[in-house]
C-alpha cells in the first residue's frame, strides 16, 4: 500500500513512530489531526508531510458545512497556516500548500466547486510524487555499479514519500535492474529514523543492509567499505543541502576520502529563490536526546541542542539526483524556483 492514502473523506497513513515493531495505521478526518501528526513526525519526510498538508487542506474542503464560497475560503486559510506552523524547515510542505490554496482561489464556482477542486489537487499531487520518485529512482540507479557498496543516511524511502522513495528509490531501482549491491544505513541519531525505518524497508524488500552508528561512517569509509552516498534532502537552495542532523559530517567525510556524495530530491523539495541562510532550522524537543522513547540516558538538568536538520554546502555534492535527470550544483538553475 502507499504510505498514505485518501478515501472518501478520510485520510490513512502509517504511524511511523511505532515502526518497526508495530504496524499502525491512523485515519485522519480532520485538518488539525494532519497537522498534529507531521508536528509529532507520526508522519514525517519532505515528500511526505507535503503531499500530507495537501490531504489536510482536502479534509477541511470535504467535511466543510460552509453555505458559501468565502466562508470555506476563509476555513482553507486558517487549515493552511495551521500547517505551516507544524514543522519549519522541510520547503515541501508550504508548497503544497500553497499549490492547493491556488488552485482553489482560481476555481471558479461555489463551494462544491472549490472543494471538489482541492480534493482533485491534492489526489493529483500524491499521484505525482509516485511518478516523480519513480523517474529520480531510474536516473539514479546509472550511478551504481554492480556490487558497490551505498551508504545511506536517515531514512529516504517510501516512508518519507507517497511510495518508492528518492535516495532509497535509486537503490530500488538498482536493485531491480539486478545489481547485486549492499547499503550501510546510518542509524541516524536521536530519532533513529535509519534504525528504525530505513533497514526495516530495505530487509523488508531483501536488499542486503548493514545498520551501523552514526560515528562509524569516517571508519567504514577510512577501511574502503562504501563507494558511493545517496542520501535525501528536506530543501534544496541555491547554496547547500538541507537534510537531517548528520549530513553535513557524512559529506565532508565522503570528500575526504574520495566518496561521490549524492542528493536525491524532487523539484518540489528545490527552493532556488534562497540560500542556506535563509532557513530556520527546526529545534527540537531535549528529550530526543536525554533519552529514547520512555528510557532516560541522561542525566536530570543536562543542557540539550538538538537541531534536526543541518546545512551541507554544494562543495560536498557530486551531483544532484532529480526527476528530470542528475545535475551538477552548477546546473541546478536549470530548474528555476519553486
Amino acid at each position: 500500500m502507499r504510505t498514505i492514502e485518501w478515501k472518501n473523506g478520510v485520510v490513512t497513513t502509517i504511524d511511523q513512530t511505532k515502526l518497526p515493531t508495530k504496524t499502525v495505521l491512523l485515519k485522519m478526518r480532520k485538518c488539525s489531526e494532519v497537522a498534529t501528526s507531521i508536528k509529532t513526525m507520526q508522519m514525517r519526510g519532505a515528500p511526505l508531510i507535503g503531499v500530507a498538508a495537501a490531504y489536510g487542506l482536502a479534509l477541511t474542503a470535504y467535511h466543510s458545512r460552509a453555505e458559501k464560497r468565502e466562508q470555506l475560503m476563509k476555513e482553507l486559510e486558517a487549515s493552511a497556516e495551521g500547517l505551516k506552523r507544524t514543522r519549519p524547515t522541510a520547503v515541501n510542505l508550504f508548497w503544497a500548500v500553497d499549490r492547493v490554496m491556488k488552485r482553489a482561489w482560481e476555481t471558479v464556482g461555489g463551494v462544491e466547486a472549490v472543494a471538489g477542486a482541492v480534493v482533485e489537487e491534492a489526489q493529483r499531487m500524491a499521484d505525482e510524487d509516485v511518478e516523480v520518485n519513480r523517474k529520480i529512482g531510474e536516473n539514479g540507479a546509472a550511478l551504481i555499479k554492480d556490487g558497490d557498496v551505498v551508504l545511506t543516511h536517515c531514512n529516504a524511502g517510501s516512508l518519507a514519500t507517497v511510495d518508492y522513495g528518492t535516495a532509497l528509490g535509486v537503490i530500488r531501482a538498482a536493485w531491480d535492474q539486478g545489481k547485486k549491491i549492499e547499503v550501510v544505513a546510518t542509524e541516524t541519531r536521536p530519532k533513529l529514523q535509519g534504525a528504525r525505518l530505513t533497514a526495516y524497508e530495505l530487509m523488508r524488500d531483501g536488499i542486503p543492509v548493514t545498520l551501523i552508528t552514526d560515528s562509524m561512517v569516517g571508519f567504514v569509509m577510512a577501511k574502503k567499505q562504501v563507494n558511493l552516498v545517496v542520501v535525501g534532502a528536506d530543501r534544496v537552495v541555491k547554496d547547500a543541502v538541507i537534510n537531517k542532523i548528520g549530513t553535513y559530517s557524512v559529506a565532508v567525510l565522503a570528500k575526504e576520502h574520495g566518496v561521490p556524495f549524492y542528493v536525491a530530491a524532487p523539484r518540489s523539495t528545490m527552493d532556488l529563490e534562497h540560500t542556506s541562510k535563509d532557513v530556520v532550522i527546526e529545534e527540537r524537543d531535549p528529550e530526543e536526546v536525554t533519552g529514547f522513547r520512555s528510557e532516560r540516558t541522561a542525566p536530570d538538568g543536562i543542557k540539550v541542542m538538538n537541531p534536526a536538520f543541518d546545512v551541507t554546502p554544494m562543495k560536498y555534492v557530486r551531483a544532484l539526483i532529480t526527476e528530470v535527470g542528475v545535475l551538477s550544483p552548477e546546473n541546478l538553475k536549470e530548474l528555476g524556483g519553486n
